[in-house]
């Protein structure tokens, strides 16, 4: 199950520029994910922080910037506790479409999470969805 790829294609009526942003800026990137403790930048390591029920700041996921291309390539290895240590990659690739913006994610390396990978699939695939809600509420604000 080691190539198990989990792809999202989603449309933004706003420009890349302004999806980039809300990919990588660190007060953008929180209004609909969880917020990073700085922006994200090529070859950083990045946390993204959330609270637990008494408020406390504990990381939701984490990892390293691998390459950014400005409006349109975002690659970043990325992690929960669930994954129990295994590193996957996630892949954002924004495209110029009339009116906006085509926003593709593809998140792969899941698999490799051994007998765990389909509930961990179905979990992410769902995350993904209502992430990418947020994130289509955010940008055409």
């Amino acid at each position: 199950m080691t190539d198990t790829t989990i792809v999202k294609t989603a449309f933004f009526a706003a420009a890349p520029k302004t999806v980039w942003a809300f990919l990588t800026d660190k007060d953008k990137l929180g209004q609909w994910f969880y917020p990073p403790e700085a922006d994200l930048a090529e070859g950083q390591d990045y946390a993204l922080m959330g609270a637990q029920g008494d408020g406390k700041a504990v990381k939701q996921c984490w990892g390293t910037v691998q390459r950014m291309e400005p409006p349109w390539l975002l690659v970043y290895t990325f992690t929960i506790a669930p994954l129990g240590g295994v590193m996957t990659t996630v892949t954002w690739r924004l495209e110029d479409v009339q009116g906006g913006t085509k926003l593709t994610l593809s998140h792969e390396g899941v698999g490799a999470a051994g007998a765990a990978a389909l509930g961990l699939l179905a979990a992410l695939d769902a995350g993904w969805d209502r992430h990418l809600g947020r994130l289509r509420e955010c940008c055409s604000r």
